[in-house]
């Protein structure tokens, strides 16, 4: 086989696994095996740029750094829809389109998913272009960042169009925005409001590695061209679905108006155990020729409506404020509110988040509230029914001392939760690190769950993390719903821990701040646990994207003989804290000692691995220019601020293949 036929055999590969994994749900081969093809893929294509092609799959990790989107004008209109909240509605817009066109109607009835609409171009099978809805008339081309959602096909299968337009919505499902909020909770930033949002937002982030790791998907309702050999909305769907689009298995088609309101009234009910944000069903009339002759209002299509959910909201009495300790000692008041049924299921209890909150909405005990659910999964308080308070009632004073071990609260300036700071005396926060240290991100320890770290911490077995490392099987067995199988397993699940690669380690300590994301990053920089617990304030500002409350909080962590002892052990016991022989056999020290700011659009490499080769070849990047930084690599646009500064402190400037050079 020829080196050409090797890479289109493997881009064929990887588009098919894919499909499976991304539109199909249906994985074929392991994380593992297709990581190994695709870095493969990789590596042949950088032997032999000949046979490169703008479409393989190799080049959906991102990299592109888009400055300033282009404006582009839809070929064809991008139309809002008219919106109703009725049965009565819905009886009045069919009685309208009857007036106008012959024959029997069909309808096509579609969930409205919410998200951030987009059109996809496609030429000869291929992906062209992505554009977002913007006013209907020009949107922005965001194809750089588009490309890097894994259910968009690059290539399509199948009985294709010459060319034509895809619509549809760009959306968030609810468990990646969850797993994006606790990682920005973890590094201490306000979490995302909605998933809307949040996936709106995604597809403007200007570096297109950032959109890659977000875990975004695209859905896709209509097809839009000329010469399409499509006779209805319903047969557009199977198509689409057929050359590999990830197109909702959620749709219906119906032969009269009933049955419309009959698919409301199901998803109405059914639609909070959907993987995504909905807020009503699309109605669409099926015979496309009757679409046509329907044709366009100013704003809407005639031939389509938008039927609304209600926003679902109750009102319930709040009985107590209760305050939570969180593993890093933040506190959380919580809302404990006479059970009511909301969304689908009952409502107890709705986070308060911190003071401020509460002051805000002058809630008390004996309130009746008005709940709903944010993004129809997490409960919130909106506001209170000031009519109805009692006349006795007092404003809440917010606690001063620990709920759990009573010591002194304390609030930083500029953050908004206040802060038990008994780090090792607290129950709730000793718990809650050991629970982190043992979840499936961090140390991932099989036949340890958090019901039973709690177990071993009340019993006296265990006081930090470290102590996992010398319990026995009989020392566990005793303990409630623990057999002996149990009891093996929980023990084989610690020892293997001990090969988890460090930067997962380093993570799982818990450190504040100090997220999965920051973890890697501080890992590859310092390479092990002896060096970052050297590491000054000064040094860890430095280092890419670490910011200074991330450096303040990992100088506090190795500056507690608590924390140093629990390392010390955990290295006793032969836990991972630096980076394998494996990883650094590729590194070299031709950089070592020089500092580099990157900045601008690059070509030859992306701005992520300009980084990753200075990292790997000893040097360090910095995101800030400063007297200690030795060179700027600078690319296209690179802002003029910072090359005035660098020009200031006469640090070097130097191009992508002067950095490259240096390497030789």
């Amino acid at each position: 086989m020829t080196i050409k036929e090797q890479i289109l055999q493997l881009r064929d590969e990887l588009n098919k696994h894919n499909y499976n994994y991304y539109v199909l749900d249906n994985p074929t081969i392991s994380d593992y095996e297709f990581d190994l093809k695709l870095k493969q893929l990789i590596a042949l294509e950088q032997q032999h740029p000949e046979y490169f092609d703008v479409n393989s799959p190799s080049q959906r990790v991102g990299g592109e750094i888009t400055k300033n989107f282009e404006t582009l004008v839809h070929e064809h209109r991008m139309y809002s829809l008219d919106n109703s909240y009725s049965k009565e509605d819905l009886l009045d817009w069919e009685t309208r389109i009857k007036k106008l066109v012959d024959g029997n109607l069909e309808f096509t009835c579609e969930l409205k998913y919410d998200g951030a609409s987009i059109s996809l171009t496609y030429e000869n099978g291929l992906f062209v272009k992505a554009v977002t809805r913007g006013d209907g008339v020009q949107g922005d081309n965001v194809t750089a960042n588009v490309k890097t959602i894994k259910s968009v096909p690059l290539q399509l299968q199948g009985d294709y169009p010459e060319k034509f337009d895809i619509r549809g919505e760009i959306v968030l499902p609810f468990e990646g925005f969850h797993k994006m909020n606790e990682e920005r909770i973890e590094i201490g930033e306000e979490p995302y409001r909605n998933p809307r949002n949040t996936a709106s937002g995604s597809l403007k982030l200007q570096d297109s590695s950032e959109v890659a790791k977000r875990p975004l998907e695209c859905l896709l309702y209509s097809i839009v061209g000329n010469n399409l050999n499509i006779k209805t909305q319903f047969e557009g769907l199977e198509k689409a679905r057929s050359w590999g689009f990830k197109v909702p298995q959620a749709a219906k088609l119906v032969h009269s108006i009933d049955g419309v309101l009959e698919f409301i009234n199901y998803w109405d009910e059914h639609r909070h155990a959907l993987p995504y944000e909905t807020d009503g069903v699309v109605i669409k009339v099926n015979n496309l020729q009757q679409q046509e002759e329907l044709g366009y209002t100013a704003k809407a299509p005639r031939w389509a409506i938008a039927y609304k959910f209600k926003a679902e909201q109750v009102s319930t009495r709040l009985n107590e404020i209760t305050y939570q300790v969180g593993r890093t000692g933040a506190i959380t008041p919580v809302a404990n509110l006479e059970p009511v049924e909301l969304a689908g299921t009952t409502v107890k209890r709705a986070s308060l988040h911190n003071a401020d909150q509460i002051e805000k909405l002058d809630i008390r005990v004996g309130d009746e509230v008005f709940v709903e659910k944010g993004g129809e999964i997490i409960p919130k308080i909106i506001a209170v029914d000031l009519s109805k308070r009692p006349a006795n009632s007092v404003p809440t004073q917010y606690i001063t001392n620990c709920p759990e071990c009573h010591t002194q609260l304390v609030r930083t300036e500029g953050e908004a939760q206040h802060y038990c700071p008994n780090y090792n005396g607290c129950k709730p926060q000793i718990i809650g690190r050991i629970q982190h240290f043992i979840s499936r991100k961090a140390m991932d320890i099989e036949g340890l769950g958090g019901e039973t770290v709690a177990l071993l911490v009340n019993e006296g077995l265990i006081q930090d993390y470290s102590d996992l490392y010398e319990l026995t099987k009989e020392q566990v067995i005793p303990l409630e719903r623990m057999a002996e199988k149990s009891a093996e397993n929980l023990i084989k699940g610690i020892e293997l821990s001990k090969e988890v690669p460090f930067e997962r380690v380093l993570y799982a300590l818990g450190i504040r701040y100090v997220g999965e994301t920051v973890a890697k990053k501080l890992a590859k920089h310092y390479k092990s646990i002896e060096a970052l617990a050297n590491a000054s304030h000064e040094d860890l500002i430095l280092v890419d994207e670490i910011g200074v409350k991330i450096a303040e909080s990992v100088v506090e962590f190795f500056s507690s003989e608590t924390n140093r002892e629990i390392i010390n052990r955990l290295k006793k016991f032969g836990v991972q804290l630096e980076i394998s022989a494996e990883k650094l056999a590729n590194q070299t020290n031709k950089l070592e000692g020089n500092i580099f700011v990157v900045s601008g659009v690059f070509h030859t490499v992306s701005r992520d691995e300009l980084k990753k080769l200075i990292e790997d070849n000893g040097g360090k990047v910095s995101s800030s220019i400063s007297g200690k930084t030795n060179y700027v690599v600078a690319g296209d646009n690179m802002g003029p601020s910072k090359r005035e500064k660098a020009e200031k402190l006469q640090v070097n400037i130097i191009s992508e293949q002067d950095f490259l050079n240096l390497l030789q």
